[in-house]
């Protein structure tokens, strides 16, 4: 018993690390540049010229003579280019504008003892005008409709297995497994089912990128929860089977085929979210008809694209979702992650291929409800990107803005989504 229990706490403080290491904000230092533009809210007409107050602090007081370097322009465009830049009473007043439609980042370093200390603010100028530069191909809707009847032809042959280690609360809960888009093709997940008996609604979860365990999520005692991950492979194994695979052979999978729409590797995730879904239905405990999916950066992306081709979902939380406009980079402004165009022009065939996976066309056709929440500071998926897909959701949407975070989230995101998620599953039932 005592291993058992040994264990259990060691799962669960792996799974802390896990989701602090991606999710959580930066910690204080020693140094602490803030830059402030003069609007409170960020926001710009375009043409509108912005100022930017920095300051480098340390221990609360302005550092006499700072030795900074600063980039100023569109993200990853700067137009202004500084270093070394001596401030003698440890502030600098900035000041740029855009045209267009966007969004303007002021990016400052100090150096200090040979370490470096970043501060940035992103302005944006009209951002609910930004349309996506990736084009929607004539046959997408037919595309995904062939795909997905391909999968469905497919037997699920589920595969459930009780992890009685971590079912001491409130849930029983499962690795599972189902077949996705071919024989054999599967996809792994933690299930938590309550155990008191009755018909709940259920959210899925689906990830950001990499290759991890998962441990599953807790919605409360009346809600299912199902978390998987895509890459095919079990999601109960030492932690470094995927660390191995994440260096080896999945390294870069999201590169995987991008110029062959019918190979690359994101169509499997994405038949893979609606097999996740039909799984759901197929469960005992579900109580047919609720179905909320959330995630973040990867999962935010995957949000979106379940959402819009399985209209069974009832509602959607996105955070920074990624995979959002890669053309992005060809109009010279920032794409989204994984930022196939930053610094290569596309091949053959690339640009064609991944408009079927992109994003944007994906919010076009969402039809439910849905939250999504960002900073304007994130270089991961930077805003450009996420408003190019946000602004072409006709469906009711809600923005929540949390302006100086980055790849990040504070506290009070997470549990404003949760409550989100709480009332729109509750007023289901």
């Amino acid at each position: 018993m005592r291993k058992k229990v040994k264990f259990a706490l060691w799962l669960f403080a792996f799974a802390c690390a896990a989701v602090s290491s991606v999710y959580a904000q930066p910690a204080q230092r020693v140094v602490n540049v803030v830059v402030s533009p003069d609007h409170s809210d960020w926001k710009y007409k375009s043409g509108e010229e912005v100022t930017f107050m920095i300051q480098t602090l340390q221990y609360g007081n302005l550092m006499k003579d700072a030795l900074v370097d600063y980039e100023l322009g569109p993200e990853f465009f700067p137009s202004v280019v500084k270093k070394d830049v001596r401030l003698k009473d440890g502030k600098l007043t900035l000041k740029a504008t855009m045209k267009e439609p966007g969004f303007l980042r002021c990016r400052v370093v100090a150096k200090l003892d040979g370490r470096e200390y970043e501060g940035m603010a992103t302005a944006s100028f009209d951002a609910e005008k930004i349309v996506p530069a990736t084009e929607e191909p004539a046959d997408f809707d037919a595309y995904w409709s062939s795909a997905l009847s391909d999968a469905r032809k497919i037997p699920l042959n589920p595969m459930v297995r009780l992890l009685p280690e971590r079912s001491m609360g409130i849930h029983n809960v499962y690795e599972v497994s189902f077949q996705n888009e071919r024989y054999g093709s599967r996809i792994f997940g933690i299930l938590m089912t309550p155990k008191k008996p009755g018909k709940y609604p259920a959210v899925l979860q689906v990830p950001g990128a990499g290759v991890r365990p998962y441990y599953g999520v807790n919605y409360g005692e009346d809600v299912i929860s199902l978390e998987i991950g895509i890459h095919g492979i079990s999601v109960t194994l030492p932690p470094e089977v995927y660390s191995n695979l994440g260096a080896g052979a999945l390294f870069g999978y999201q590169s995987l085929n991008k110029n062959d729409k019918s190979s690359h590797y994101y169509r499997r995730v994405y038949t893979g979210c609606v097999r996740a879904v039909d799984f759901i239905y197929s469960l005992p405990e579900f109580d047919g008809t609720t179905v909320a999916v959330t995630g973040g950066s990867q999962g935010g992306a995957l949000s979106i694209v379940t959402a819009a081709l399985d209209k069974r979902v009832s509602c959607l939380a996105a955070f920074y979702p990624a995979l959002c406009d890669h053309a992005g980079y060809l109009k010279k402004r920032a794409g989204g992650w994984p930022h196939y165009f930053r610094n290569v022009q596309p091949e053959k065939g690339e640009m064609e291929t991944l408009a079927y996976f992109d994003v944007v066309n994906f919010a076009r056709r969402v039809t439910t409800p849905g939250i999504y929440s960002w900073g304007f500071n994130d270089t991961v998926c930077p805003p450009t990107s996420m408003y190019s897909a946000y602004n072409v959701i006709s469906a009711p949407k809600e923005l929540r803005l949390f302006l100086d975070t980055g790849h990040w989230t504070y506290p009070e995101q997470g549990q404003l989504f949760r409550d989100w998620l709480a009332d729109k599953l509750k007023k289901k039932n």
